[in-house]
């Protein structure tokens, strides 16, 4: 006689969760996710784009130092604003600038100030406003504004805020007139130019007594001649 109790274990339902819910599946099944609902992962913060991050007060004070011992030897300074400059015109521009020995970066204006507190640019403190970036001529007076005058013909992003000569700030018209400076080159060639043209005229002055001599002896030789 079959036992009752076999096919009552037969008929079983399965083991039920505390909500109702069968509960079954393997414990390495991932658990479902529903857009909104509570099981939805978190996510953490959202990344910086460029990569950089926020400076460090070791990182602004390396910048700071490394700007105010620039300033201190430059011979002229420019701050442009380069609002609209793609990564690739910015790049080509610092190339131009390392060629000609300028002195070219972007700058936080607040560290800026400090960098050009007790040097002969800290009239340009006042003019930094808006995105910035500070062009400083370490060998020739000139260089600097000739690259930016330069670059500013084919784009027209490029605006001139402030120009300075050290203790001195000129108005951004002034960026031609200091473009057209000499270069180095041309300034000791204009040099030697002018202290060439007085000993030329000296050594004329002193061969033409010489001549004169000389046309006055064969004048007396001549006559001694016609005569014997």
């Amino acid at each position: 006689m079959p036992d009752p109790g076999a096919g009552s274990e037969r008929r079983r339902p399965p083991p039920r969760g505390p909500r109702g819910r069968p509960s079954g599946g393997s414990a390495e099944d991932p658990p479902k996710v529903h857009p909104g609902g509570r099981g939805r992962a978190r996510e953490g913060p959202p990344q910086r784009s460029g990569g950089e991050g926020v400076l460090t007060r070791e990182q602004k004070e390396a910048i700071v130092a490394e700007v105010a011992e620039v300033a201190r030897q430059a011979q002229s300074a420019i701050a442009v604003e380069y609002r609209g400059l793609t990564v690739a015109e910015m790049t080509e521009l610092r190339a131009t600038a390392r060629q000609t020995g300028v002195y070219l970066r972007v700058v936080k204006n607040t560290l800026a100030r400090r960098a050009l507190e007790g040097t002969g640019y800290a009239c340009l403190r006042d003019s930094l406003s808006g995105p910035l970036m500070l062009a400083f001529s370490r060998e020739e007076p000139g260089a600097a504004a000739r690259i930016i005058r330069d670059f500013a013909k084919e784009h027209e992003q490029i605006v001139v805020r402030a120009v300075a000569l050290p203790e001195r700030l000129l108005s951004p018209q002034d960026l031609q007139t200091l473009a057209t400076l000499p270069t180095r080159e041309e300034a000791l060639a204009r040099l030697l130019a002018v202290m060439k043209a007085p000993v030329e005229k000296l050594a004329r002055t002193m061969k033409a007594p010489v001549d004169k001599l000389v046309r006055t002896l064969a004048a007396v030789r001549d006559q001694k001649q016609a005569a014997g």
